[in-house]
């Protein structure tokens, strides 16, 4: 779940396009320790209170869509680094963060994670507390790798036509990446696809 794409993998490696790997790194270092404090965070009781208090789980839902679209934004509209880039900057420590904390992704692999690797009579604090530094480590190599990947594409991009096109793509994939989460709000509550004829 960490390797595979989805908005910080894209905000990376766009990142490290635009601002080179050394520019990345607040944003690396942001989102691995943001990774960590989530799943310590919700393993200790912020997922049951998003389950008791549906309407808290929406507004992150529908935060993390806005600041995502934000982020597209910006992302479309960066220059090359050495360019006149204007108010084009790479993404900061804090920002990062929440990024993290808003990324529907991000839940989904907490929650899969903390329902597969604790138990119930266990010491809760310590076993999130693996789970969080493992997948923490994980997260951190993975987007690592994607910066890199990132510094070196850059090398190809050269000319601002490249540049642009590749910038539009990545906000594109970032939006995509948000399909999801728009076709729950779509989705009426309780609806189940039609069955097969002939099956139950």
């Amino acid at each position: 779940m960490c390797l595979t794409p989805g908005p910080n993998v894209v905000l990376v490696t766009a990142c490290a396009v635009n601002f080179g790997f050394r520019s990345t790194v607040p944003q690396i270092l942001g989102i691995t320790l943001g990774f960590g404090v989530m799943i310590l965070a919700a393993g200790l009781g912020l997922a049951g209170l998003l389950q008791a208090a549906p309407q808290l789980h929406d507004w992150f839902k529908y935060a993390g869509i806005a600041y995502l679209l934000y982020l597209a934004w910006r992302i479309a509209g960066a220059n090359a680094a050495g360019s006149k880039a204007g108010r084009a900057r790479p993404i900061n420590f804090v920002e990062a963060v929440l990024i993290t904390w808003l990324n529907p992704k991000g839940w989904v692999t907490t929650l899969g994670a903390l329902a597969a690797y604790t138990t119930a009579t266990g010491n809760v604090l310590a076993q999130t507390s693996i789970v969080a530094v493992v997948l923490a480590i994980v997260c951190g190599i993975s987007v690592t790798i994607w910066a890199a990947f990132g510094t070196a594409i850059s090398r190809l991009l050269a000319t601002p036509r490249l540049r642009k096109i590749f910038n539009r793509s990545m906000a594109a994939l970032l939006i995509g990446s948000l399909l999801p989460v728009f076709f729950q709000f779509l989705t009426p509550p309780g609806f189940r696809p039609p069955s097969p004829a002939g099956k139950a």
